[in-house]
């Protein structure tokens, strides 16, 4: 197991709130939302890290917006490991942002990246796939992802398509990785389809595990812009100005494409925990009761002659009662209520052009 003074964690916790829509706003998206229990998806991911990286070891990327509320959750880190990123530049710059907070405390360290709004519940699986992708990333020079062995053929994620399993000397760990072979961006159904029946593919979760050297090295060989940036970052006196200056001059690039498509050797590990982006209201209703029938609900319903019917009411004392309605999604807040069609769930995201900019 590598050393853990030396292996760091950056988690990913910017993103809109218009998915979840009245329930989540700008300031407060998907990842800061009560939707599973008692706390937050950040905090459930924070929670799965404990024991596998030190408090003063994760980092966390924010924006200004949602800076407040990241800080409200992530009590248990120091203040100064929680940024907001100055401007919107995707996964890329994000990354090396973190790449760079990093080598300027360890250049040798171990990092991990993960996304804040995914739900896995399985801690112990989790940390057993990670400690096996980090003992791979500190004996082999590539970067390592953390694959989704696809239960069904999903349009809406991208694939990594597994090769051999990997030659690495001195490996000690119970999943052996893969080669990767490519990256398929999201297919059409149809593809997807072909890519079940083949085997020997699985879905891109967005979580990576490097040593910095070999990031770095991959950084500079197909991405110059950010490695500059990360060196700048690395020997400032001042990184909150060098980020302020530099960061919002970057490319706008994901870490998949710019990266990770590119780089020498990515090795793969298949995920031996569950896993769920959480990606609409449809995703959600999988984990709360069934009411009366295929009903579902954070709450006690009324219903008569109605089925199939998602209901997730925020608002303390009050009651939601459903006659002869099907297919809806409902969603109450203090503020605002959407009722809309289950079946045009992935487009309530479009509702922001037509809200008032107070409910966003």
């Amino acid at each position: 197991m590598p050393d853990p003074s030396s292996t760091y964690a950056l988690i990913l916790a910017g993103g809109s709130g218009t998915r979840f829509w009245p329930l989540s706003r700008n300031a407060r998206p998907k990842q800061l939302l009560n939707l599973f229990g008692d706390s937050t998806l950040l905090e459930q991911t924070l929670e799965r890290l404990d024991g596998l990286v030190a408090p003063e070891n994760i980092l966390i990327l924010t924006n200004a917006q949602q800076e407040a509320a990241v800080r409200e959750v992530a009590r248990v880190l120091p203040p100064e490991n929680i940024f907001a990123e100055p401007a919107k530049r995707d996964t890329a710059p994000a990354v090396a942002l973190g790449i760079g907070l990093i080598a300027a405390r360890n250049p040798d360290a171990l990092m991990i990246v993960l996304p804040a709004d995914q739900l896995i519940q399985d801690v112990a699986a989790f940390q057993s796939t990670m400690r096996d992708a980090l003992a791979t990333a500190e004996k082999s020079d590539g970067l390592v992802t953390i694959g989704i062995k696809p239960t069904w053929p999903c349009p809406s994620y991208g694939y990594i398509e597994r090769g051999p399993r990997a030659s690495i000397p001195g490996l000690d760990s119970e999943q052996v990785p893969a080669e990767v072979k490519r990256f398929r961006e999201k297919p059409s159904s149809e593809l997807a389809e072909q890519f079940i029946a083949q085997g020997g593919f699985c879905w891109n979760a967005g979580m990576f595990v490097w040593s910095l050297p070999n990031v770095i090295r991959e950084l500079s060989r197909h991405q110059a812009e950010l490695a500059t940036f990360v060196s700048e970052i690395r020997h400032s006196s001042n990184p909150a100005a060098t980020v302020a200056a530099q960061f919002p001059k970057l490319t706008p690039i994901s870490i998949d494409y710019g990266l990770m498509e590119k780089s020498s050797r990515v090795l793969n590990i298949e995920a031996s925990f569950d896993w769920d982006d959480v990606g609409s209201w449809l995703s959600v209703a999988k984990y709360l009761e069934k009411v009366d029938g295929e009903n579902r609900s954070n709450s006690p319903l009324s219903v008569i002659d109605s089925e199939n019917n998602i209901v997730f009411n925020a608002r303390k004392g009050s009651h939601v009662a459903l006659l002869g309605v099907d297919d809806l999604i409902i969603v109450q807040t203090d503020d605002a209520l959407l009722i809309a069609n289950r079946h045009q769930a992935d487009a309530i995201k479009a509702l922001s052009d037509k809200l008032p900019p107070e409910l966003l």
